[in-house]
């Protein structure tokens, strides 16, 4: 059975052609920077590599050139569309509706639109890789849609609800739902089995690092908190997201600038961040390089970025009652030794040790970069969520 995959970011569109006989991916690819001029494509397959510049002004273009590389070109890996069993796409946001994996209908779809407002930057693109799916394979191909919201539904109502009036809470479903639920799920799950204890009996926090941002406590399989709340855009600051500010600042920018509330959104939503901190750019990579040379700005954007993740680290490790493993996942925590450093420093108190050694010459790849008496084992783990939405999308179909 061939499972395609679909998991379109706000910037990105990742995909991968899984065999689920063996759960090896017989093709994957990332369309980056999509939005922009210098987009481009990777495509791989288990014995080639294509990357060159394309132009994606939207998640369509970029969905649609995919397809043309699974089927042809000079490395297909399937003869045609008709080849693919399944499709599983990956949604940030399912609301209040949404509590675990489903198969897309019109009727799922037009509920997912329904929550768009509460997330923005994903939601949207991720809507219109779906129709476009639906558009081009057709209805006996089941597709299934996972969502990230799904893993948090574990959290306690202490940790989900916000202080703000009852009335309002229930009549606008207003709670924390956090995100990047199936990245972390995957991560603590592998960690576990690194460990060699199951994942029942340990108490892990993930960090999932990128463009967007995130940290969950997780103690015994099950998220006990995280930093995103209502939306994508609470906690850490992002690449282009405040992250948790004073819930002040928005009616002040409105009453001292005269700004409107979708102004005030764009503001903090599009042009705040790394990127608004730094005044350079929301890529992380290239505040490094900038910082290297000098760059004041830059520097004080990476700085920030690593201590607010340090407080989240050290609050869930209280939240949860102690730490067997930290984890660190996505493009910044696979590929940024000065990240985790940075992280990592001065947390010998928690029983976290680095070895400074192994971690710079970690990059991408999974891997123990803690030193061998470490308390708190320290792992590099590069996310699949692709796998654990194939796998849920397997099930859902199952089910059915």
């Amino acid at each position: 059975m061939n499972v395609l995959v679909i998991n379109a970011g706000s910037a990105t569109l990742k995909y991968q052609l899984i065999n689920m006989t063996n759960e090896q991916a017989v093709a994957r690819g990332l369309c980056d920077k999509i939005g922009r001029e210098d987009s481009s494509i990777t495509h791989k397959t288990q014995s080639h590599t294509q990357k060159y510049t394309a132009s994606f002004p939207t998640h369509t273009e970029a969905f649609l050139e995919l397809c043309k590389l699974l089927t042809g070109g000079e490395h297909p890996v399937i003869a045609s569309l008709g080849e693919i069993s399944v499709i599983g796409h990956r949604a940030v946001h399912g609301g209040s509706r949404f509590g675990e994996a489903t198969l897309l209908t019109e009727q799922v779809l037009d509920d997912i639109e329904g929550v768009l407002d509460m997330a923005p930057l994903h939601n949207p693109p991720m809507l219109k890789a779906m129709r476009t799916c639906k558009e081009i394979f057709p209805d006996c191909v089941p597709q299934v849609v996972v969502f990230d919201t799904a893993f948090h539904q574990t959290m306690p109502e202490k940790s989900y609800t916000y202080p703000i009036p009852s009335q309002l809470r229930e009549e606008l479903k207003i709670r924390k739902y956090g995100f990047h639920g199936t990245s972390h799920r995957y991560v603590s799950d592998k960690a576990a089995e690194l460990i060699g204890k199951p994942v029942e009996q340990l108490k892990i926090v993930t960090c999932h690092l990128g463009n967007g941002s995130t940290v969950t406590g997780i103690r015994y399989g099950k998220s006990i908190d995280t930093s995103s709340g209502f939306s994508t855009y609470d906690g850490l600051l992002m690449g282009t997201r405040s992250g948790g500010i004073d819930p002040y600042i928005p009616t002040y920018l409105q009453t001292r600038k005269g700004y409107t509330p979708e102004q005030v959104e764009d503001i903090l939503i599009r042009e705040s961040g790394l990127l608004g901190v730094s005044e350079l750019s929301s890529d992380h990579r290239e505040l490094e390089e900038a910082a290297a040379k000098g760059n004041r700005k830059a520097q004080l954007a990476l700085d920030m970025y690593a201590y607010q993740i340090k407080k989240f680290v050290g609050a869930y490790a209280v939240a949860i009652g102690g730490i067997d493993a930290l984890v660190f996942t996505g493009g910044i925590g696979e590929n940024s030794p000065l990240t985790r450093a940075d992280v990592c420093n001065e947390m010998e108190f928690l029983g976290v040790h680095l070895d400074g050694e192994i971690n710079s010459a970690t990059k991408g790849r999974l891997r123990d970069i803690s030193t061998h008496n470490s308390p708190v084992k320290v792992y590099v783990i590069p996310t699949n969520e692709e796998l654990m939405i194939a796998r849920d999308a397997c099930t859902v179909v199952g089910r059915g």
